[in-house]
């Protein structure tokens, strides 16, 4: 997870009753906020490149190839998707690979040779007077978020060849798929989520979560974060009165889009001011409020179930921090806005609120956001809570 410090700009007194000042602040600016790819040109749609991967000959090698990237992905804690930038410049490589595991696999026929004959021989070498040349349309795609997305795909049997569709961006829950018959023609049929968890569909959409670190691959970065499920616990210091506020555990009880878009991306944030002890008033000043922010990636056959994550939130709670503000999200891109905020510390018995600004994007679902005291902690510790349509269990060590 990411600790990111911001300043306090104010501290306003505040009693015990005072209610949460929940404010959004637009952010029109997006060149900060992009994921860094090329906008997605006209002349490359979903459903193009769902035509032109359902012409190839797919075989075994290249079932196997997207099947590696997809599994990776998700081992890694991102959905079941191969990007269009990893299939042409690393084949087999999945969303959060290190550049060693991504370049250390290798394939006979690469789907990217597949697609490149495919590209040249639909729009040529050269462009036509008002057209594109194969070129300039493989660098586009390979520049842009368009992705192959496999859901349910661990329960690939190994050998069933794949139906290619697209996701129609219109919330439809079924679009027409393109699938190969015996004699090598193409065929259209009805896709659903259904058949998809009944036969391997590749789904031609757009990446929302590569730009963002995974909770997993935060860990790896930091290995004594410890993994998911794993225990974390904290031995009392007889001197002090510091603990540790943990996620335990996540579940999502619904979907938030269609399930042509894949998983449901969640961000969990927290604002509080971390290992605060003022003694005067002065000292608050000397303080700034930190935020928590991961991603929790919840696949389509994860919804309903109970998943391991022991993430610290707040890792030095003192006696004197009264409450945080806590926010989930799941995402929907957008601008980026602000949700202010602020968390509280008590001084000389006195109530303090600093403030605090929590990221989210102008689309995103609100999940929950709210105050939550010390009291509310510490009473319901250890045991599972419902905030909207998820449930946390959360822990005061």
């Amino acid at each position: 997870m990411k600790k990111r410090t911001y300043p306090a700009r104010k501290l306003v007194l505040v009693t015990l009753a005072l209610s949460l000042l929940a404010c959004e602040h637009l952010d029109d600016d997006l060149r900060d906020h992009t994921s860094g790819k090329d906008p997605l040109p006209s002349y490359v749609t979903l459903e193009e490149v769902a035509q032109i991967l359902s012409s190839v000959p797919i075989g075994s090698s290249q079932m196997g190839e997207v099947h590696d990237a997809v599994t990776s992905s998700t081992g890694n804690g991102y959905d079941e998707e191969y990007t269009m930038k990893d299939l042409f410049e690393t084949p087999g490589a999945g969303v959060g690979d290190s550049p060693v595991k991504a370049s250390s696999k290798t394939y006979d026929t690469p789907l990217r040779a597949l697609l490149t004959e495919a590209v040249t021989a639909r729009y040529g070498t050269k462009a036509a007077d008002g057209g594109v040349s194969a070129e300039e349309f493989l660098d586009a795609l390979t520049a842009s978020d368009v992705q192959i997305y496999w859901p349910f795909s661990d329960g690939w049997d190994g050998e069933t060849s794949p139906v290619i569709t697209f996701d129609p961006e219109d919330n439809s829950d079924k679009n027409l798929g393109f699938v190969a018959g015996d004699d090598g023609t193409l065929r259209s049929v009805v896709v659903d989520e259904e058949m998809a968890r009944s036969r391997p569909v590749w789904v031609i959409n757009r990446n929302d979560d590569a730009s963002f670190q995974s909770l997993e691959v935060l860990r790896r970065e930091n290995p004594d974060w410890g993994t998911g499920g794993g225990l974390i616990s904290v031995k009392a210091d007889a001197g002090g009165d510091i603990r540790t506020w943990v996620l335990r555990s996540f579940k999502a009880n619904r979907c938030y889009d269609t399930w042509f878009a894949g998983a449901s991306e969640f961000f969990v944030r927290c604002g509080a001011v971390e290992n605060f002890t003022a003694a005067t008033v002065e000292d608050i000043s000397l303080y700034t409020p930190s935020i928590t922010d991961f991603m929790i990636v919840v696949k389509r056959d994860q919804i309903g179930q109970e998943i391991p994550f022991n993430a610290v939130l707040v890792s030095e709670w003192t006696g004197q921090l009264d409450n945080v503000a806590f926010m989930i999200t799941e995402d929907d891109g957008g601008k980026r806005t602000t949700w202010h905020c602020s968390t509280k510390v008590t001084v000389k018995s006195k109530v303090f609120g600093i403030d605090i600004d929590l990221p989210l994007k102008s689309a995103d679902d609100i999940v929950w956001r709210g105050q939550l005291s010390r009291r509310y902690v510490e009473k319901y510790s250890g045991k599972k809570g419902t905030f909207g349509d998820v449930e946390l269990a959360l822990e005061l060590l």
